[in-house]
């Protein structure tokens, strides 16, 4: 039974809602009669007691029914109407990598394709490449292959078998599964133990039959769980595809079993009573259909249940956003009437295709460490999490923001539970707390007094310092909020705040404030509210089909079916589970894009304004739900484009109607004051604060801030000029007053360096939003192949995101070239576009727009902002603009040295037509091919910049154009001091090692051409001299690289070496003085051709500047740029290789590494949209360096040509192998093979273009990295260098980011 009727009966039964966190395990108890218990234990306890959940039922019911109920015996069901629980133990068999073993059944060809994944690495300036390892101990390849049918291919089919898939696509069976070796493999892998297995074969999505006698096989000799990815998510897209087939084998038995354990503690095994768990989807399921692919946030789900349903339209019509900060994290999500879903996510470095609810762990919480480096106060990423936790945990553990807010007075240790010390009886520890902050403030102290201004500035208090580093730790939370709302097109301060979580009610009135909203919603379960979301979510299934079919009349029979089939699944489940159908609630949703595009949007049409009409199918109108939601977030829509349908969703919702909105009484009296102490605020220091217990408040109690409230499991703080109030439930709503701005002057106040560090990096993160939002091209929309900058007066960079290494520090140049050139005709109203190389370039499909920004009458400009965007094709001699045999500049495309797109306020837009058709006139090229996207991309890449010119204004408004002004060039002065303490250590060590602080290193384009590079580090001044002297001329190709992209590779390989993040601005370049020949390749004429230069040239570079100071072996050294295409068609891509190893490191194999880290199409998204069929793509065994550390593998990719099409690559390190290091051995070199349909097979070299027919198949091997010292033994080349390792991020004590915000700044780095 379930419903109203159901749980009002429930109020003679107990009901227990549970969240099993990592660290406490929280229980809500509604017991018969409607009295309510909570409960709070530690979820690992086992002198005590083997499973919290259980131990919380156990305890409540003794005391409840006063019958004793031993602890070692099964407890009575017959009191228990039904049980709901969220629990962390997906998510933490994930990161610990305690899962079922598994092996992965995988189509032949592809065993590595899961290990390779989309090829980018996490964390794009980490020298050791570590990712997370996978989640399969033996590999089967299945020898089988489906291939989708296409119009134009023109190969031979010899009488193929053909099927057709559930999405209406046709397939080709070009090999049935061979069974018998099959068998002969399986039973290999269970003689090893193992009884688990993932099956994933390319194209099961639509087809399932192979997966289906693969598993059928499987279970029929003895595998006791089988997840086939056509089952578990039929998704199009094999490699989230197949990461969530192998997460459900190797999650679903662990979870399983300890749902066994758990039913083991009750009579009957729970037989007879209703048992539910949270799913990341924000729905429950029963327990006996709990699975591994949706329980990762099987947990924080519940949380957003909580503040959903108590929140949204309670005390304010405005959306919500959930802030939920614990001791170990941080999560933000949002609401507005409907849960925000994903369908794929990354967590502990395995990407889910499921639905799940879009929560943001944006922060490490509580536990978040503060560190004062280089004169910036930094908080986090590193966390101390809850071993050794803070050091007021009296564990030896680091200052954290626990810390901070305990000496100021903010966390009270007399109303803390005392769990700390040896015997975990003890009190927080202030004493300890205060001594180590003592400490800090001295080492911030010394800093600020040797600054040239600091010298008559008063030394900071213990409570400045602490303070300063709440400050900071707000503003970088505030960040990821902006990001969330922004990037679906909605205004941040619009939104309602509710506060969750032991640590959130310390920061919420700040962070509010910060944002511009104007209330803080604070539930009375905030400290347990994801346990309470249990008992307030609804029962879900889902039933979900890929799809094909375009959006229109033609289709809509066949949807409408889909649908009403699926609805009937959905509620036909959920009957079983007692609900009645009035109860019952079935929503369908189709999975939406424009063609051509990757963009796709869930969308449903439930709402009145969606009603299906005559030009819809009968569940709605799905097409105008879609053109609403992508005009909300992306600023237009496509007319004219058709629309296709990617999948057909409906989710089933079983109605809980659960009510506990028991309202409470009016005192009619004061509230009372338990007490008065003093706490430190920004703006008055310590001040009186009144501290009241939130359970002796009443709904006629109103509390002017400063005060604090203290409830059994969280304190809420109540700042100035805010005012709290008791609703009629018992909750606590804040009203955020405006506060006092306080008065900054131009004099560095490192607190307010941090900040203004933030503010700057989230302005430069806003313009990249509009700009993805209002750009229409796939590259800038869906690749996210941007950057976008603030510079200061003087054009010097202050803060550019995202962080592409190659845009790294390039627009500056970019900047003062026409500063100089335009002199005094910049004016107000003008946008300058340029892409010209010796103007600070990179290459010509990479346009640079910028505004100069006049302020209140200023006949100067006071700052500048730019926008960096590839555009897929700007003209030339070949579709996409990068020829690999282009000889002149003007080969590559148009070119715009010093073009004003806007001049005096009105859009050129006639000009930049004429000047985009110009390579047109030259014999052999074309003017731009896709002039409509330049066009609309231009347009954005201004918009985005008036974002940016909008929101610095707004800061001079508010601090004033001096101010803001200083702080650019305080940010600048904190970079240049970073890189000279970096350059001071790299000098030591080096002369420690060598005697000397003189570097060299010489190393080969494979023309021939040296690139010699001579450094000389002061290490007196933390200064160095990077001298190119004696590199070659420039070469008659297009390996010539400019000048910015030098100093680029060179800010980017100093950001690699100081191992941790510094803002990435003019500053870092100030201690750097770099002599590049005019001439040489590195700095070459203005008409020379530069496309390899960009992509090639640049990781060379790199490679030198690595091997002169001796920090690793070399990687692959190139990013193997193919690219295929006719007349109706084009495509490019980079592809992996081996990285270098280290001196305690193996270099990872097939990963991109140094300049680059871009994605690789998908194996069946290739397929399907291209006349290729992708026939290997593997690790190429032995091609990584020998060594005592190896170097990474390189990958073997085939592809397989299905019509005549032209050939393109661009690629080194084909000749002068990857160099190892200290004894270590090179890499191999690279080679590119063309295997004709004839058997025939010719090197095509590095560098080439060729017209292939159908049947000729492109072989590329890719270079191993180097290995980094003397091997010892011998070493078998066949074996991967990777160590098994644990997700990276438990060991070095990060948290663990997830969401969309975390998603699109990996996309944007990985672009």
């Amino acid at each position: 039974m379930a419903g109203r009727k159901a749980l009002n009966s429930a109020i003679n039964k107990f009901c227990f809602a549970i969240d099993r966190g990592g660290t406490f395990t929280d229980i809500y108890a509604r017991c018969p009669g409607g009295k309510v218990r909570v409960m709070k234990l530690l979820s690992e306890d086992p002198s005590n007691y083997p499973d919290a959940p259980r131990e919380g039922i156990r305890r409540i019911l003794e005391e409840e029914t006063g019958k004793s109920m031993p602890a070692k015996e099964p407890l009575d069901t017959s009191l228990i109407e039904w049980i709901r629980m969220g629990t962390t133990v997906a998510t933490n068999a994930l990161l610990e990598r305690k899962g079922e073993p598994t092996a992965l059944a995988i189509t032949k060809g592809f065993k590595d394709l899961l290990y390779i994944g989309n090829q980018s690495r996490p964390k794009i300036f980490d020298l050791e490449i570590v990712t997370p390892d996978v989640l399969y101990e033996e590999i089967i390849e299945v020898q089988e292959r489906l291939i989708l049918q296409q119009d134009k291919c023109q190969l031979e089919k010899n009488n193929l078998r053909a099927v057709t898939g559930i999405t209406g696509e046709k397939l080709d069976v070009w090999q049935e599964i061979d069974k018998e070796q099959l068998r002969k493999d399986f039973q290999k892998v269970l003689d090893k133990g193992i009884k688990s297995l993932a099956v994933v074969l390319l194209h099961s999505y639509t087809f399932d039959g192979h997966e289906n006698e693969v598993g059928n096989l499987a279970k029929e000799m003895g595998f006791t769980h089988v997840s086939l990815s056509s089952h578990v998510m039929p998704m199009v897209r094999a490699v989230p595809r197949g990461y969530t087939a192998c997460a459900d084998a190797y999650l679903t038995p662990h979870i399983k079993r300890y749902v066994t354990s758990f039913a083991s503690g009750f009579q009957n095994e729970l037989e007879g009573c209703r048992v539910l768990f949270m799913q990341s989807d924000g729905g429950l399921t029963p327990m006996q259909k709990f699975n591994g692919s949706r329980a990762i946030l099987s947990g924080p789900a519940g949380g957003v249940v909580g503040y959903a349903v108590t929140t949204y339209k309670k005390e304010s019509n405005l959306p919500v956003i959930g802030f939920d900060m614990g001791g170990t994290s941080t999560d933000v999500s949002r609401f507005d009437g409907q849960y925000e879903h994903v369908f794929e996510t990354t967590t502990a470095g395995v990407t889910i295709q499921a639905p799940q609810l879009d929560i943001n762990t944006v922060a490490a919480g509580g536990g978040s460490m503060l560190m004062f480096r280089s004169g910036l106060f930094v908080v986090g990423p590193e966390s101390a999490g809850a071993h050794p936790g803070p050091t007021c945990y009296r564990k030896g553990g680091p200052l954290c923001v626990t810390d901070a807010n305990l000496v100021l007075g903010r966390i009270l240790p007399d109303y803390f539970p005392k769990i700390f010390g040896p015997n975990e009886d003890q009190a927080l520890d202030k004493e300890a707390t205060h001594a180590a902050f003592e400490k800090l403030a001295r080492e911030v102290n010394e800093f600020l007094s040797s600054q040239p201004e600091g010298a008559h500035k008063d030394a900071m208090s213990v409570e400045e310092v602490a303070m300063g580093f709440i400050r900071v730790a707000n503003e970088s939370m505030c960040r990821p909020i902006r990001a969330l709302t922004q990037a679906k097109g909605h205004d941040t301060s619009k939104h309602v705040l509710a506060c969750f979580g032991g640590a959130g009610g310390q920061h919420a009135c700040a962070i509010a404030r910060s944002l511009g909203m104007s209330m803080v919603f604070i539930h009375r379960y905030a400290g347990i509210l994801s346990a309470f979301g249990m008992a307030l979510a609804d029962v879900v299934h889902e039933a979900q089909e890929p799809c094909a079919l375009e959006y229109k009349s033609g289709s809509f029979q066949s949807i409408d079916e889909r649908i009403e089939a699926m609805r009937k699944q959905c509620i036909e489940e959920l009957e079983k589970e007692g609900f009645p159908r009035t109860h019952i609630e079935a929503e369908p949703f189709l999975h939406l894009r424009y063609q051509g595009t990757d963009c796709a949007l869930m969308c449903s049409a439930s709402s009145d304004e969606y009603k299906a009409d005559a030009n819809s199918c009968q569940h709605g109108n799905f097409e105008k739900a879609f053109t609403d939601k992508y005009k909300r977030e992306f600023g237009f829509t496509i007319s004219g484009r058709p629309i296709i349908v990617d999948d057909i969703r409906v989710r089933g919702t079983g109605k809980t109607y659960f009510d506990d909105n028991d309202e409470i009484k009016a005192s009619g009296r004061p509230p009372t004051i338990e007490k008065v102490i003093k706490c430190y605020f920004e703006d008055g220091g310590m001040l009186d604060t009144s501290l009241y217990l939130l359970d002796e408040l009443s709904c006629d109690h109103v509390i002017q801030g400063p005060a604090i409230l203290i409830e059994k499991n969280s304190t809420i703080l109540v700042e100035p000029n805010c005012r709290a109030s008791i609703t009629s439930h018992g909750d606590v709503k804040i009203q955020i007053g405006s506060g006092k701005i306080k008065t900054i002057d131009t004099e560095l106040d490192t607190i307010q360096l941090s900040i203004f560090s933030h503010r700057f990096m989230s302005i430069a993160e806003q313009m990249g939003r509009i700009l993805q939002r209002t750009a229409i091209s796939t590259n800038i929309k869906e690749r996210l192949d941007f950057s976008c900058a603030m510079f200061g007066p003087d054009g010097g960079l202050v803060a550019n995101a995202p962080h592409i290494p190659v845009h790294l520090g390039a627009m500056q140049e970019t900047v003062q070239y026409q500063m100089t050139a335009l002199g005094d005709d910049l004016h107000e109203g003008d946008v300058i576009l340029t892409n010209h190389p010796s103007a600070g370039g990179s290459h010509l499909p990479d346009f640079t727009v910028i505004t100069p920004v006049f302020y209140k009458g200023a006949d100067r400009p006071v700052f500048f902002v730019a926008s960096r965007g590839h555009h897929a094709d700007i003209g030339g001699t070949t579709p996409g603009s990068m020829p690999p045999n282009s000889k002149s500049l003007h080969d590559e495309g148009a070119v715009f040295k010093t073009f004003k797109v806007v001049e005096n306020g009105i859009y050129q837009e006639e000009a930049l037509i004429e000047q985009l058709m110009a390579p047109g006139k030259r014999p052999g090229n074309s003017g731009t091919r896709n002039l409509h996207d330049n066009l609309a991309d231009v347009r954005a890449q201004v918009a985005a910049n008036q974002k940016g010119i909008n929101l610095i204004t707004e800061l001079i408004d508010i601090y004033t154009l001096e101010v803001v002004q200083a702080y650019m060039a305080h940010i600048q002065h904190h970079a240049d001091i970073a890189v000279r303490d970096m350059l001071k250590e790299i000098g030591r060590r080096t002369k420690e090692r060598t005697g000397t602080t003189k570097l060299s290193a010489v190393d080969y384009i494979d023309d021939g051409s040296p690139l010699v590079l001579n450094i000389d580090i002061d290490v007196t001044e933390g200064t160095a001299v990077f001298d190119f002297t004696g590199t070659g001329p420039e070469v008659y190709g297009n390996l010539n690289a400019p000048r910015a992209v030098t100093m680029s590779a060179l800010i980017y390989c100093l950001r690699c070496m100081i191992g941790h993040d510094v803002p990435l601005n003019q500053g870092c370049l100030k201690p750097v003085t770099a002599i590049v020949p005019k001439g040489c390749f590195l700095n070459p004429s203005d008409g020379a051709a530069v496309v390899g230069g960009n992509v090639l040239t640049s990781q060379r570079i790199v490679d030198v500047v690595l091997k002169a100071f001796a920090v690793c072996a070399a990687s692959q050294g190139c990013m193997n740029v193919t690219t295929f295409g006719a007349h109706d068609l084009g495509y490019c891509e980079t592809v992996a290789g081996g990285a270098g190893a280290g001196p305690t490191w193996d270099g990872r194999s097939g990963v991109h590494s140094n300049m680059t880290n871009t994605r690789i199409t998908d194996p069946e998204i290739l397929e399907r949209r291209y006349p290729v069929v992708l026939r290997r793509f593997e690790l190429n065994a032995g091609t990584g360096g020998n060594g005592l550390y190896r170097g990474g593998n390189g990958v073997i990719r085939e592809m397989l040509f299905r019509r005549p099409l032209t050939l393109s690559i661009l690629s080194e390190r084909r000749a002068f192998r990857p160099y190892g290091m200290k004894g270590g051995e090179p890499g191999k070199a690279g080679k590119n093979y063309l295997i004709y349909n004839d058997g025939r097979v010719v090197n095509l070299g590095g560098k080439t273009s060729v017209d292939v027919q159908a049947g000729d198949v492109f072989q590329l091997q890719t270079p191993g990295g180097g290995g980094y010292g003397v091997a010892e033994g011998e070493i078998d080349p066949s074996q991967p260098a990777s160590k098994k390792r644990k997700y990276d991020a438990v060991a070095s004590h990060h948290y663990q980011e997830k969401g969309s915000v975390y998603a699109y700044r990996l996309a944007q780095e990985q672009a």
